[in-house]
């Protein structure tokens, strides 16, 4: 069984507050990007093994997402050994989702492998249990994100007809860089309020928290920002936590324009 895992990209992330359990307090939306993809094969198999192709993966099997996945859903619901085959396109480091949503893909390719027909409130546990972004995934569809970001509300947001163009400078952000240098705020307007402007407003109203000190710290990420901008983008950030930005574009000759600038262009 093959499944796509797509990236996602964050619309407004705003950092409200440190939790008494170490993380932080979240609101964010979160949008999948279908375009941008790892392939994610799982097939039964003698024995759990994992395998990875493409992009280098930067720890060791039983570390990955996608195992720790596997090894979830042997405790919880007894599944048998299964070969896991990542095929990795979406860049580490760059707030895109990506390891969360193969792990994700793990998770629903064994529900149906094994015939185990878990409701979605289940498979949004178990995905929580993996990550804070990753049961966003079970889902793939925009959702208002609260908590330490596994909280999800369905919003009502039609992107079609734009183009997205998102660029990966060649450094990386580490969630303990991120978080590090994160200073909490309570906006004066909730998220789901600013969300809800025409998408001309949302460059002044939707901010990405993470964007002032990353920025300092790595001028070549605000620097693709303002290459985003300055092509046409309506509306430009970075996603999430990492060092990816992207642009949003009503225009498919301004979206295109920027290919000298990055490969990972799509329709939304």
């Amino acid at each position: 069984m093959i499944r796509n895992a797509n990236c996602k990209i964050n619309l407004g992330l705003d950092v409200l507050r440190r939790r008494e359990d170490g993380y932080h307090e979240l609101a964010t939306v979160m949008c999948p990007v279908v375009g941008l993809y790892d392939r994610v094969e799982v097939l039964p198999s003698p024995e759990t093994s994992f395998r990875a192709e493409g992009l280098a993966v930067d720890c060791a099997p039983e570390e990955n997402l996608c195992m720790k996945a596997v090894r979830l859903m042997q405790r919880r619901y007894g599944v048998g050994p299964v070969a896991v085959r990542l095929e990795k396109r979406i860049p580490f480091g760059a707030g895109l989702g990506g390891g969360s949503s193969d792990a994700t893909a793990v998770l629903l390719a064994l529900d149906e492998l094994f015939a185990l027909a878990l409701p979605e409130e289940e498979l949004i546990d178990c995905a929580a249990a993996l990550g804070s972004d990753t049961a966003f995934f079970v889902r793939n569809t925009p959702q208002l994100c609260s908590g330490r970001g596994e909280v999800m509300q369905p919003l009502a947001l039609d992107l079609r007809g734009l183009w997205i163009v998102l660029i990966k400078p060649g450094c990386g952000v580490s969630t303990r860089e991120a978080y590090a240098g994160v200073r909490p705020f309570l906006p004066a307007r909730p998220l789901a309020e600013r969300i809800a402007e025409p998408l001309a407003c949302w460059q002044e109203s939707l901010k990405n928290d993470f964007e002032p000190h990353i920025f300092a710290a790595h001028p070549e990420i605000a620097a693709a920002k303002a290459a985003l901008l300055g092509r046409g983008a309506l509306f430009a950030s970075m996603s999430g936590s990492g060092s990816a930005v992207f642009g949003l574009f009503d225009d498919e000759k301004k979206a295109r324009g920027c290919a000298a600038l990055t490969p990972f262009v799509f329709p939304l």
